[in-house]
């Protein structure tokens, strides 16, 4: 799937890839995860240096988490996770790459939204401020059996469903609305 967007005048192109994990040690999994999701998401985007800095937010609801499956907690880079940051990954047209998996192959649904988003540099406070997104995840039935659930992309809607949480869970960070087409 490729996820057009713009940002600073000039337009990019995310471009996802879901894969079923067939060989979990050339991703650096356990063998175990055989069979799991694997996720990248490619920023191609002109603009150079700080204008291509982006960072990627995930939210995962999963009937493994505290709710049950009702809400999305953030789902931050395991090394990073004590960070104060709503970025799983930031850098220059960063690549987003999750593989998620489990121990034990009881039945759940887990369900990602990854947004692409920016933070000018110019202001006093920090702000998210998006600029595409999509959904991708997984379900395991009774029999341990895994079923990818295809990407697709996200508006502004899921996003601003999300601004409330984001910003009790990041108070020193402030998260705009979307606003499709003006980044």
């Amino acid at each position: 799937m490729i996820i057009p967007f713009t940002h600073d005048g000039e337009t990019g192109n995310v471009t996802v890839a879901l894969e079923q994990v067939d060989q979990p040690l050339t991703i650096g999994k356990h063998p175990e995860s055989r069979g799991f999701p694997c996720c990248t998401a490619v920023v191609d985007y002109p603009g150079r240096g700080y204008r291509a800095l982006f960072g990627w937010v995930q939210l995962v609801q999963s009937t493994d988490n505290a709710s049950g499956g009702v809400d999305f907690d953030m789902d931050p880079f395991v090394l990073f996770e004590d960070a104060p940051s709503p970025y799983a990954f930031f850098g220059v047209s960063p690549t987003l790459f999750d593989a998620p998996s489990r121990a034990e192959r009881k039945p759940m649904a887990w369900l990602a939204h990854s947004f692409l988003a920016w933070t000018p540099l110019d202001r006093a406070q920090r702000h998210v401020l998006p600029v595409a997104g999509f959904s991708w995840g997984f379900d395991i039935d009774a029999t341990g059996h895994i079923t990818l659930r295809l990407s697709k992309a996200l508006t502004a809607v899921e996003w601003d469903r999300h601004l409330p949480y984001l910003s009790t869970c990041h108070p020193a960070w402030k998260f705009d609305e979307w606003q499709a087409g003006t980044a």
